[in-house]
């Protein structure tokens, strides 16, 4: 019986960050080596940071990639430890994992598959190296192996598959499996999106079971560089059976999540298999004295709380943005976030966030800890309660008109109330006014709204922007942007007026749901360790209906009376977007979902209405502030979905869908006449 205590580390890093990243690291393989583990694996770029870019392209970030390693390797004593840096070979540049064992580097293995879709990018910094291909590279006047490797420490083989080489259809683990791999180690970079982690679950079980091995999982942790996000998902499986998992979303440098395998019995599935044998110069061996393991009771993973309850989107998108933005304010060092609080669904759920995201990592490591990691703030270091940092971190700012109504300002105003948050109230009527009357002296004429609707909306939007831009520079706050990712789609929105902002924690999320969240969130709330942390504060916005309240009031404006239906909104950016569907196409599936309360004209209108906004306005999208990757499609056009700025606008396809309608009106008028 061969038992080996093994692990997987996640870790918080950040692009560049040289000497956190390399303490993050170490404390972690110190961590690991008191818990008595002797494999230890861990993510993908660790050492550099997933998401640095262009500047994967300098000499100097490799060089430096390569100092951090080679003193990470001093302290791997007795242990086995996988580290991902790129390495620069015959010019171009790999992303690798490095083999250490007993302060030693066995060999760098490199990445054979790049994503290069959606938000990735790695074929465009990265080289891919060909299956069965192994060499040799210099470092420090050392030579070591390089490519793609087997490792056998004391009869016990180690193979990679490094993150997107899993999510293929030809994995390496087929052939892992051909040359008797014990163990496969997984470091991977993979980006949160909606219950990713169920299919990463399911790979990683059917990798074990499939290629008759331990495989071992690990991801990065947090908000790393701006955009994305990473929920810390580790596991470690054997044999077809998943032994642990580690909780997800924590606040935490790093955490290391162990089991106990046992290599031999893997083999008694793999020897009843038949495969061939595999030639090649592909194994790397050495010694390791592996220490005696006694065996362990059963392991079995269990999901966390949240993720067995019936809110498990609801559940993500609460922990996955609060975390995100703990990390943005840390690594900007920033002292806090400002919110221009109109008392809206969407600023509200901004303002939630920041009170959650508090309220979250006070459960995951504490008030102090919490402190600590933001030290710079000095103004929060002498609180004590969540209400008293709330009140320092999170400025609310309410900029009424004369069209604002008494509704928004309790919403807005309760809700800050709730969680502690800073209130200010002031009036910009009179600014309002001052504008509007400089430019009626200039072109002569009064502005009304008969005339000039869309002016008249707009400037009260854009006279909020340098009050909320002046209160967040006085605190060195962080600005949110608070459009949603229904009004991103069609542009509905106020460029440099509602749309300022540092960063947009909503813009990766449809209206439709994000109402449904903040009731949730109001009356449910997050499910920690069997207690609920809720927001109850969201009682008034919740009762209200979205609208922009740029109109007189009388006019009772509302976003759905402006636009369409929220829900159906998102229906036709599935379709027309996601899908790359043209709009007769749109205007079938839509029938096909709401021919029950739409007629065919009405949904014919708002697919039209849908397509002309999104083309005109894609010169918008490319002036967001930067949001969260939540799901497996976006609308960030540096993130996931391009368009060009100036197009045909679908002129042709629209005609398309007039004239197939004119057809379908014809053709039901002759059946009338026939009968």
């Amino acid at each position: 019986m061969k038992l080996i205590k093994v692990a997987a580390g996640t870790l918080n890093q950040t692009p560049l960050a040289w000497e956190q990243n390399q303490k993050n690291i170490i404390d972690c393989i110190k961590e690991a080596d008191k818990q008595d583990v002797s494999l230890l694996c861990l993510p993908e770029l660790c050492i550099t940071g997933y998401g640095c870019e262009d500047a994967f392209y300098s000499w100097d970030l490799v060089e430096q990639a390569k100092e951090s390693l080679l003193e990470i390797v001093q302290h791997t004593s007795g242990m086995i430890v996988s580290v991902g840096l790129p390495i620069r070979f015959n010019n171009k540049v790999y992303n690798t994992a490095c083999l250490i064992a007993n302060k030693k580097i066995l060999g760098f293995v490199c990445k054979q598959h790049l994503p290069n879709y959606g938000v990735f990018y790695e074929d465009r910094w990265f080289h891919r190296w060909q299956a069965g291909v192994r060499d040799e590279i210099e470092i420090d006047e050392f030579k070591y192996p390089i490519g793609d490797l087997v490792f056998e420490l004391s009869g016990v083989r180690i193979g990679f598959e490094i993150c997107e080489d899993a999510w293929v259809a030809n994995r390496p683990g087929r052939t892992m499996f051909d040359r008797g791999v014990d163990i496969i180690l997984n470091p991977s970079a993979s980006p949160f999106s909606f219950s990713k982690f169920v299919t990463r679950e399911r790979f990683v079980i059917d990798g074990s079971r499939s290629f008759a091995c331990s495989y071992i999982y690990t991801n990065l942790l947090g908000n790393e560089s701006g955009r994305l996000i990473f929920d810390g998902d580790a596991m470690i499986a054997s044999d077809g059976n998943l032994l642990v998992s580690s909780p997800r979303f924590g606040y935490e440098d790093f955490y290391v999540t162990s089991a106990v395998i046992d290599v031999e019995m893997p083999k008694v599935n793999h020897s009843q298999v038949k495969s061939p044998i595999t030639q090649g110069n592909w194994k790397v061996p050495t010694l390791f004295d592996f220490p005696e393991i006694k065996p362990v009771a059963p392991q079995t993973a269990e999901l966390e709380k949240f993720e067995r309850g019936g809110f498990l989107k609801e559940e993500e998108f609460a922990r996955a943005v609060s975390l995100a933005l703990f990390d943005y304010l840390r690594k900007s060092r920033s002292q806090g976030f400002t919110v221009s609080l109109s008392g809206g669904a969407d600023s509200c759920a901004c303002v939630a966030l920041c009170g959650l995201m508090i309220r979250l990592a006070d459960e995951s490591i504490g008030l102090e800890a919490f402190k600590k990691k933001l030290s710079f703030i000095k103004k929060i270091q002498d609180c004590t309660t969540v209400e008293e940092i709330a009140e320092k971190m999170i400025h609310s700012i309410y900029q009424g008109t004369e069209n604002s109504s008494t509704d928004t300002y309790e919403s807005a105003e309760s809700l800050a109330k709730n969680i502690g948050a800073t209130f200010y109230n002031v009036n910009i009527n009179g600014l309002v006014e001052t504008y509007k009357d400089l430019i009626e002296k200039q072109i002569g004429r009064d502005l009304t709204w008969e005339t000039d609707d869309l002016p008249l909306q707009n400037i009260q939007a854009r006279v909020r922007a340098p009050s909320v831009w002046l209160l967040t520079n006085l605190h060195n706050h962080l600005l949110l942007a608070t459009s949603n990712r229904s009004e991103v789609a069609v542009g509905y929105c106020t460029m440099d007026g509602d749309t300022a902002g540092s960063i947009n924690p909503i813009a990766g999320i449809d209206k439709f749901w994000l109402k449904k969240w903040l009731v949730w969130l109001e009356t449910v709330g997050c499910d920690v360790k069997g207690k609920h942390i809720k927001i109850e504060g969201l009682n008034k916005v919740n009762s209200l209906q979205p609208t922009a309240e740029l109109r007189p009031l009388e006019t009772k404006q509302t976003d759905e009376k402006d636009l369409m239906p929220y829900e159906v909104l998102n229906s036709i950016e599935g379709v027309a977007i996601r899908d790359k569907k043209p709009p007769l196409e749109c205007l079938l599936f839509m029938e096909a979902q709401y021919a029950d309360r739409f007629d065919r004209q009405t949904l014919a209108n708002w697919v039209e209405k849908f397509f002309r906004m999104w083309s005109r306005n894609q010169w918008k999208r490319e002036r967001y502030a930067p949001s969260f990757h939540l799901d497996s499609y976006n609308l960030d056009p540096r993130g996931w979905c391009r368009f060009p700025i100036l197009s045909g606008g679908f002129e042709k396809e629209l005609a398309d869908m007039r004239e197939y309608l004119e057809k379908g009106d014809r053709r039901k008028s002759r059946g009338r006449i026939g009968f």
